[in-house]
């Protein structure tokens, strides 16, 4: 039998908490760029009840870690300047060095934003020019999480021409023109996977709390019922190995392979079902101090059966990362480009995205006149980072630019015609290469007939001789669509429509 003592020992070791080093999220980390003229969130874990220290810039600040080990302190506003050297102290010291302050902003999405800047065009002109110490970025490379993750993986890197390529392409033309115009550092944060839907990307919680996507998730518990991992797996084995097969014949006639079968559980998990990549690769950046976001994304949710939730989903999403970061920072997106695929409803998540903007302090690219016909990833990502800054440097930062291409701003029946009304028109409305297409129009039974437009100021006059009483009418309203209305600062007009008929 043990002596008392020794079991009291034993006890008191088992209820003494283990001692941890003061870790911070990957987030965290040399060559990072913090967010200037706001008070910067530092946060992790170390020893329940350790006496931390953050010190940059001659501030140094403390807390005390909980009982769970976790702590968090904030900074006083910083200036843009550097590099600074940022110490985290307890029992253990932790030294980031290069470390600027500056604007930072979050880009998300799926492969668009994903897409690397050697595979945009002109990249061995980019290449060489990348000279921007002051432009850094870090690429969230954690998975797709089943609980909402608190560390994530990464790194900053310094843009130079030898680590461009790897930068995320719409991202850093953002940047880019971000640090020329506002001449301070620029720290870009790249949280994008290929592929993935938008309802990956918000926290389950709060899709299941909405009412307008209950019919969405009847529609996903239906789809999953239909799919049994265990024979799709199988099914998935047998076709793989019958391209294989094919795929080596091909390969001794020297003909091209065929496309390889994928893996539907592997892609489910990629893909991180409801909520899933939100866990994984956007949960560990909150509340890292962010000025705004940008997001690409929207491919994905094309389908005819997800395309109608679309604007619930992004409105939600804006919502919900502004409610869990704390404030309701600035957020734009890139309206999806003209495509030639099939099968797709690319204009209902266009209106979904033209919707959106109904929210407080949004913006939106418009790129119907820079996609690719047969290729969903066009290479032109220059125009688009382009116009994405411009929105910003005009509405966030104040500067006197067009921030945007035009939007519907109303109509009404004028007899046989229907006048249309814009807003941002900048320096007038004008028909970019010719007379003005695009626009299409109906009567009362809802059949759509080519439309005569003209521009006249701010509005453009459409009608048709077939259609006597028109009721209402559309623009650019395909997914490849023929169109050229354009303002005075050479941006496109979005897409739009005046009904809501199905």
């Amino acid at each position: 039998m043990k002596h008392p003592a020794v079991l009291l020992l034993v006890v008191n070791l088992f209820s003494i908490p283990a001692r941890a080093d003061v870790k911070l999220p990957a987030i965290f980390g040399d060559h990072m760029v913090l967010q200037r003229d706001t008070a910067v969130p530092v946060w992790g874990t170390a020893t329940p009840g350790e006496e931390i220290t953050v010190s940059i810039a001659g501030q140094t600040v403390s807390a005390k870690a909980g009982a769970d080990g976790k702590w968090s302190v904030k900074l006083a506003k910083l200036s843009a300047a550097g590099p600074h050297a940022l110490t985290v102290k307890g029992k253990n010291t932790l030294t980031f060095t290069d470390v600027l302050v500056g604007e930072v902003w979050l880009g998300s999405g799926q492969s668009n934003m994903a897409m690397t800047v050697d595979r945009a065009k002109d990249f061995a002109v980019e290449q060489a020019a990348a000279k921007f110490p002051q432009i850094r970025m870090f690429t969230e490379a954690s998975a797709a999480s089943a609980t909402a993750q608190s560390e994530g993986k990464g790194a900053w890197v310094v843009c130079t021409p030898e680590s461009v390529g790897r930068f995320s392409a719409t991202a850093y033309f953002f940047g880019r023109e971000l640090h020329k115009a506002l001449g301070v550092p620029v720290g870009l944060i790249n949280s994008s996977v290929g592929g993935t839907p938008i309802e990956s990307w918000i926290a389950l919680e709060a899709q299941q709390a909405s009412p307008a996507l209950k019919g969405f998730f009847a529609a996903q518990e239906q789809a999953a019922k239909q799919l049994d991992p265990v024979k799709a797996k199988a099914k998935f084995e047998q076709d793989d190995l019958k391209w294989r097969e094919a795929a080596k014949q091909a390969k001794a006639e020297g003909k091209p392979a065929p496309k390889r079968p994928k893996d539907p559980v592997a892609l489910a998990e990629r893909k991180g079902n409801v909520g899933g990549l939100f866990n994984g690769k956007i949960a560990p950046l909150i509340p890292y101090a962010i000025r705004g976001a940008v997001w690409y994304q929207g491919e994905a949710n094309s389908t005819p059966e997800k395309a109608p939730y679309y604007h619930a989903q992004l409105s939600l999403l804006v919502s919900d990362w502004r409610k869990l970061w704390g404030h309701e920072f600035p957020f734009a997106w890139v309206q999806l480009p003209n495509f030639g695929g099939a099968g797709r409803n690319w204009p209902a998540v266009r209106e979904g995205m033209l919707r959106t903007l109904a929210l407080p302090h949004t913006g939106m690219a418009i790129t119907i006149d820079i996609g690719e016909e047969k290729d969903i990833h066009p290479k032109n990502k220059q125009d688009v980072g382009r116009r994405l800054a411009a929105w910003a440097l005009g509405t966030v930062y104040g500067q006197k630019v067009a921030t945007s291409g035009p939007l519907p701003a109303g109509h009404q029946v004028r007899g046989s015609e229907i006048v249309l009304s814009f807003k941002h028109t900048d320096g007038g409305l004008t028909a970019k290469g010719g007379d003005l297409k695009g626009f299409v129009i109906a009567g009362a039974d809802q059949q759509w007939k080519p439309a005569s437009a003209r521009i006249e100021g701010d509005k453009v006059i459409v009608s048709s001789a077939e259609v006597k009483q028109p009721t209402a009418a559309r623009y650019a309203w395909e997914n490849w669509p023929t169109c050229n209305l354009f303002n005075g600062a050479g941006l496109p007009a979005s897409p739009f429509r005046t009904d809501d008929w199905k």
